[in-house]
């Protein structure tokens, strides 16, 4: 179920350049909240109407608070990152499917940049559940990382960096065959040529494979169909070929949608 909640901010850190970890204090939002899913914050600034939809990075049910870590790509988030202790935001959540564990599987998490946020509760969750076998493969741009600290309470993380700095020089594709990692399924979240690389990779290896996508998005909770993607499946709302990545999704089998 889906609230509308003045959330308190609890704190907030710089943890890389652009990139913002915040702590919100929000009962109703959090007592419901699942891995993968995300929440949509709304500005103070009343010319910016549309919220910003961010995943959810780490949720706190007994405390009542969760975590988001996003990246500053405009004026909505550049606002949110000037927030600090105290503060109050409007936010909506939780939004969206998320991913539905298999802990008697063993499970490789793959993300790239801002898809890595929700790794972070998805392994809590699935360490939690039972599963012994998580690998954790994260790609970045360079030697300054995020969330691998958390990541590896969790799993074995393997790095990849563009420019090489740290780990295998590549993508999450470059790293996951350099290290020779395998599993029955895998859980991923990044941009669509990482998970178009991974479909193809699940097909030729014949893992089971659920991507979070990435897509922008106006209202959020599906009316406004700014975020299809395109499906497999006639979509009963739409009536084509269309998925709403934040009603329908963020989470999809891979072999659901088209990249």
């Amino acid at each position: 179920m889906k609230h509308k909640e003045i959330a308190e901010v609890l704190s907030q850190e710089n943890i890389a350049t652009g990139i913002y970890s915040m702590w919100l204090k929000c009962p109703l939002v959090s007592a419901d909240a699942v891995q993968g899913q995300f929440i949509s914050l709304y500005c103070h600034d009343g010319s910016r109407i549309l919220p910003r939809p961010i995943s959810i990075s780490e949720i706190d049910k007994n405390e009542g608070k969760l975590r988001i870590v996003y990246r500053v790509a405009g004026k909505g988030t550049d606002e949110f990152s000037t927030y600090k202790q105290g503060d109050k935001v409007e936010i909506l959540g939780p939004l969206g499917n998320g991913f539905t564990l298999q802990p008697e599987k063993s499970a490789m998490l793959i993300a790239g940049g801002i898809g890595i946020p929700p790794m972070v509760e998805t392994a809590k969750q699935l360490k939690a559940s039972g599963c012994n076998d998580i690998k954790i493969v994260v790609g970045y741009r360079n030697a300054e990382t995020f969330l691998t600290g958390e990541l590896s309470q969790y799993g074995d993380v393997i790095i990849a960096t563009e420019d090489g700095s740290l780990g295998t020089k590549g993508n999450v594709m470059d790293a996951i065959k350099e290290n020779d990692v395998k599993s029955d399924v895998i859980y991923a979240c990044g941009p669509t040529p990482m998970l178009k690389a991974i479909k193809t990779y699940a097909i030729e290896t014949g893992t089971e494979a659920w991507i979070s996508m990435e897509e922008k998005m106006a209202c959020g909770i599906g009316a406004c169909l700014a975020c299809v993607c395109k499906s497999k499946e006639v979509d009963h709302h739409t009536h084509v070929n269309n998925k709403r990545v934040c009603k329908d999704g963020p989470v999809f089998n891979v072999m659901e949608v088209e990249l």
